[in-house]
């Protein structure tokens, strides 16, 4: 594949450059999360998963100790820590050519992923639960994947409501890029939050109109994997049941600019992109 690089960002001693999207795998070492809860969490488990999405095409794997699905219940930091830190230190030795995220909003948890090498904090709170991610991320030279969102996974969607979504949303990413950018962080990723705090009308308008994101300058991250729109859109299909749904909306956000999606299916998403590619070079 030649052409244009899709995306190309430095995280922490390693680059990553690609010319085609890049996926990202979802871990969730949870027993609650809304598709896989309870799946992979023992470390054995979590890891032949890890082989699995590295095999299909994952560049990123995700892992996530702690349920962000709307209604959850939040969860301690010591259990947090339980549930992850074996999962990285096992992986991050056997499968040493990955890249590795930690899904947290806890400054701890981040902390104790990085000293054991993790490369990227996804923080679905986009700074509003923890400033001190400005200078983890500095300090480390980690990636800062910046989600929007409004308030926390047990109220989100508990009737959320915008004055105007674009422009509210502006403010946001603005806002919080300048922090990031003025702290010493320079690897940022943004992602516009899919579900976190949007009724299926404000999912639906962001994914039309995705490329206005770009002029923020940073890569953006589409993650509507399984997502409750999908569901709404396809007369209340459950999470399982919701795969192509997925493909199509993550590949409308590949014309619209996206160049990372965060995915359980890898395989899957790897077909689409390989397409979009092809087609696109």
């Amino acid at each position: 594949m030649s052409g244009k690089i899709k995306l190309s960002i430095q995280l922490r001693d390693r680059h990553l450059q690609s010319y085609t999207p890049v996926v990202m795998g979802i871990l969730n070492v949870t027993p609650d999360s809304f598709s896989d809860g309870g799946y992979y969490n023992t470390v054995d488990d979590a890891l032949k998963q890890i082989e699995k999405m590295l095999r299909d095409g994952a560049e990123i794997i995700d892992i996530g100790g702690e349920s962000t699905r709307p209604g959850s219940d939040p969860v301690n930091e010591e259990e947090e820590l339980l549930r992850v830190i074996p999962v990285i230190e096992k992986a991050i030795h056997k499968f040493p050519e990955a890249f590795y995220s930690i899904d947290t909003t806890k400054y701890r948890v981040a902390h104790e992923a990085l000293e054991r090498g993790v490369h990227i904090i996804n923080d679905v709170s986009g700074l509003r639960k923890e400033p001190r991610f400005i200078n983890l991320s500095s300090e480390t030279g980690a990636g800062y994947i910046l989600m929007h969102s409004i308030g926390n996974p047990k109220t989100m969607q508990v009737n959320p409501e915008y004055a105007e979504l674009f422009s509210e949303m502006d403010q946001y990413f603005s806002e919080a890029i300048s922090k990031l950018q003025s702290g010493g962080v320079e690897n940022i990723i943004i992602d516009p939050g899919i579900g976190f705090g949007k009724k299926l009308d404000h999912n639906v308008q962001i994914i039309r109109k995705l490329n206005r994101f770009k002029k923020f300058d940073c890569p953006v991250m589409m993650g509507a994997s399984r997502k409750s729109m999908i569901g709404q859109i396809l007369n209340n299909r459950p999470a399982e049941r919701r795969l192509a749904g997925t493909i199509a909306l993550h590949y409308q956000s590949l014309i619209n600019g996206a160049a990372l999606l965060r995915v359980h299916d890898i395989e899957e998403a790897m077909d689409s992109i390989r397409i979009f590619s092809e087609l696109n070079d």
